[in-house]
């Protein structure tokens, strides 16, 4: 069961934010670039990334 403001907070555009501690609770990196990614993954940054 997730817990809120411990494993994800709403952001200002209500979106669901995970937090460090449910990435680390999970125990792996999905790539997916997330903001709070414990393993400091970063999407590699494509013209087809970049929103016009």
């Amino acid at each position: 069961m997730l817990v809120e403001n411990i494993d994800y907070y709403i952001n200002e555009e209500g979106n669901f934010v995970f937090t460090e501690a449910y990435h680390l609770k999970r125990g792996y990196c999905c790539k997916n670039g997330c903001k709070h990614c414990p393993w400091s993954y970063k999407k590699e940054k494509t013209d087809k990334n970049l929103k016009k």
